[in-house]
């Protein structure tokens, strides 16, 4: 998949000094927070189990005094577990028990049960979780119609609940999965009710398109439909691409057992493994490649957290990347995905081999935080609005239309009230407006860039 035409540009560096926010004082009485997460799904359920045990290492590596302060109170309460109800919220002072800012929803129990059996089961309690015991059966028209209006009124008060205990709320994080039925019928289903209840916050959501060979056959149904959604209330989407993920992580294991001189992972190296991993070899098969994306949110969300010479506020991300509502969908590129060691990272020239948009050719930001991920000197996220998503969209319309030509499964969607065929058709004529869009941006590839006057000032 080859770049065409970039939008507009984002970057994101974390460089290697360390600066310790434990040494601020925080004010009294004042706890900043940052966003909440909602994790909805199988697949979103496991990536946010990284996120939260990563964020957890990183801020216990800077933070080593064990104070609450700013950084941390952006992704977690403070609270005293002797106050009985919802805790009582500290403010400052030393970390007495931490409890994540998430909503945890599935609608099948086994993900959940085992985040709240293992290492990170202080981290949330009862409040924050919302399960169900049949499951979607892999059917956006159940996550979306059956239990979103069955479970609506429950979410929206843990969401209230969620957003009452934050002093600056910026943004809410939604992570799901896009063939499945929960993360693709509830985790959309969402957006709407977030929209509604909250509309001066931002809705980023990290969306896991499924690949080609997929072993739910109904995903391009869900996906296609779960899309019409997402053009329509998000403000921004990080599509992953599940496919990418497992080629990288095959790539990363050939390069660790090739047996040649250098490559050997950094043992402390966070990026790919958790504690431990490398030594067990990626026990469960996905471990690795949910890593990838929760480093991908740690680094997007690094520099509101931590103190840098050039900090970058959450919502400056929609303000300078989606330059049209439904184009915003942001492609993502980290590095270094591993550290090897004794080997030089060579220099590398991003902007310069770039090609932006005739009237856009400026559209770059940066933002530079002084805190780097664990086991390693340095990271570099860049996110990019350009048209080299179109071919994923594509083919995702392609594999929708080869099951919908044959009116394949259609019935298991019909069946459910308030589901009519009229939602296939507009959800794909979403998609191909989109698609549209993205290839009039294409056309301009090559077109003059004119030298348009600028406003004069006077001093």
């Amino acid at each position: 998949m080859t770049q065409s035409v970039v939008v507009q540009g984002e970057l994101q560096g974390r460089v290697g000094t360390l600066s310790l926010a434990a040494d601020r004082p925080v004010p009294n009485g004042y706890s900043f927070s940052l966003l909440s997460l909602i994790a909805v799904g199988q697949c979103g359920n496991q990536i946010g189990c990284c996120f939260w045990d990563l964020a957890l290492r990183e801020h216990a590596a800077v933070n080593q005094k064990g104070i609450y302060d700013e950084a941390i109170s952006s992704f977690f309460r403070n609270v005293d577990t002797r106050v009985v109800g919802d805790g009582g919220s500290i403010s400052k002072g030393k970390i007495c028990s931490l409890k994540a800012r998430a909503v945890l929803i599935d609608m099948e129990e086994g993900v959940v049960n085992e985040i709240l059996q293992g290492p990170l089961r202080d981290v949330f309690d009862n409040k924050q979780l919302i399960t169900d015991i049949s499951g979607s059966g892999n059917n956006w028209a159940v996550g979306h119609k059956v239990f979103g209006s069955l479970y609506q009124e429950q979410i929206l008060e843990k969401l209230r609940k969620s957003a009452e205990h934050c002093d600056c709320l910026q943004c809410f994080f939604i992570i799901h999965s896009m063939g499945g039925g929960t993360g693709s019928g509830l985790g959309t289903f969402l957006l709407k009710v977030l929209e509604d209840e909250f509309p001066e916050v931002y809705r980023f959501v990290t969306s896991v398109y499924p690949s080609g060979e997929d072993d739910v056959i109904t995903s391009p149904y869900n996906s296609i439909l779960a899309m019409k959604e997402l053009n329509e209330h998000a403000d921004c989407v990080l599509p992953i691409d599940n496919q990418s993920l497992f080629d990288i992580i095959s790539k990363i294991d050939l390069m660790v057992n090739s047996g040649k001189l250098g490559t050997t992972v950094k043992p402390k190296s966070l990026v790919t493994s958790s504690a431990e991993a490398l030594k067990k070899q990626h026990q469960k098969p996905f471990d690795g490649m949910n890593n990838i994306v929760a480093n991908l949110l740690l680094n997007l969300t690094s520099s509101a957290r931590f103190e840098g010479s050039l900090n970058m506020d959450l919502n400056e991300i929609s303000m300078n990347l989606v330059p049209f509502p439904q184009l915003h969908y942001l492609v993502s590129s980290l590095t270094p995905l591993y550290t090897l060691a004794d080997v030089n990272i060579p220099t590398r020239r991003l902007k310069p081999s770039l090609q932006f948009i005739s009237w856009n050719q400026e559209g770059w930001k940066t933002s530079l935080c002084s805190v780097p991920p664990v086991g390693h000197s340095h990271s570099l996220l860049a996110l990019a609005n350009n048209t080299c998503v179109k071919p994923t969209f594509m083919e995702l319309r392609e594999r929708f239309m080869r099951l919908y030509k044959k009116k394949a499964h259609l019935h298991h969607y019909l069946q459910i009230e308030g589901m009519e065929e009229s939602c296939f058709a507009e959800a794909v004529s979403s998609v191909s407006g989109l698609i549209e869009e993205y290839k009039q941006l294409d056309a301009t590839l090559g077109t003059p860039v004119e030298d348009l006057p600028r406003l004069s000032v006077a001093v």
